[in-house]
């Protein structure tokens, strides 16, 4: 079926789900995928990452899981975030393409086939699913329109939905990249700046919300647009910190020493060779704006020689605290 073999992988594809108080939509989001997957012949795994839910969803999955031999289940202790499971979730995978996909039943299955097929047979490193029609109130399509423009335009990369939950990625890809924080919405660009160029988009179907409520905050906006600054200089900088801090420190320090150079000069100028009266170079404004400059170069200097020091020491961010499994050592 795939120009790449995929004899190697114990399955064909693994699709990870996280979930948060989705109970009502289990049963029937993992029958429906049950269905087209083995209508298409795919071997699959699922695996349900449950973010701390509140009602029965995790009785749902054990009962689930008994019965079906492809469902898998992981359990948080508390609620993460969706980029938490999604990366506990990435590590369980064993396929040669893994999938994502919400658990509201907003995503359709009748997409999986494809989009391996774009992995497998079009050589996409990425592909990541555009709801052009939408079946959300204006209060998160408006937003989602102005975070999808700003994301293009500080990483190049040309996809018009960067949030849509239905993925497809290479194995490899996902055995590169972290996720955390709210970073799960700027994995395109974590992939591309890791490397994986060929990233590609197919348009989706969205389903109107069947069970339960939406998770959507316009709090989520701003953790992401920061996240996104922090994803930006992260990738550029992380091994080099130096060029970030040194550069902007020796542009401080430079100011600085030439606004010190232009009031010293013109002391001397207008004081020796004019014989005019003058005052003092520290009773100048100036003389504190380069004084002000000098030190916030230092200070840079510094930060950058500290951050090469650490940068290789990062702290354990992804170390969350997993309640239960099904079907998984």
């Amino acid at each position: 079926m795939s120009k790449r073999t995929s004899h190697s992988f114990p399955v064909e594809l693994s699709i990870v789900i996280p979930l948060l108080n989705e109970a009502e939509s289990l049963p029937e989001l993992t029958r429906w995928i049950n269905r087209v997957l083995a209508q298409h012949g795919l071997t699959y795994e699922v695996i349900l990452v449950d973010d701390g839910s509140t009602d029965n969803s995790w009785d749902v999955i054990e009962e689930l899981a008994e019965t079906d031999t492809h469902l898998r289940g992981i359990r948080f202790n508390r609620n993460y975030g969706k980029s938490a499971a999604l990366n506990v979730g990435f590590k369980e995978t064993t396929g040669r393409v893994i999938c994502t996909m919400d658990a509201d039943l907003q995503d359709s299955p009748e997409e999986l086939p494809d989009l391996y097929r774009m992995i497998t047979q079009d050589g996409f490193d990425l592909v990541s699913g555009w709801k052009r029609k939408r079946f959300d109130p204006l209060s998160k399509t408006i937003p989602t329109k102005l975070f999808n423009g700003v994301t293009r335009w500080i990483s190049g990369i040309q996809l018009h939905d960067f949030n849509c939950g239905l993925k497809a990625y290479d194995h490899r890809v996902v055995r590169s990249i972290e996720v955390y924080g709210e970073m799960h919405r700027y994995i395109p660009v974590i992939a591309k700046w890791a490397g994986f160029r060929k990233i590609g988009e197919k348009v989706v179907q969205h389903q109107e919300r069947k069970y339960g409520t939406t998770k959507f905050g316009l709090e989520r906006f701003v953790y992401g647009f920061l996240d996104l600054l922090s994803i930006t200089f992260v990738s550029r900088f992380r091994r080099r910190p130096m060029h970030f801090f040194g550069t902007m420190g020796t542009l401080s320090f430079v100011l600085g020493m030439l606004i010190t150079l232009w009031l010293v000069g013109e002391k001397v100028y207008l004081s020796w060779i004019r014989n005019l009266a003058t005052r003092n170079v520290t009773d100048q404004p100036l003389f504190f704006l380069a004084l002000t400059a000098v030190t916030i170069g230092a200070m840079l200097f510094l930060t950058g020689f500290l951050a090469e020091l650490i940068q290789l020491n990062g702290a354990n961010r992804n170390d969350y605290l997993v309640r239960d499994k099904v079907n998984l050592k």
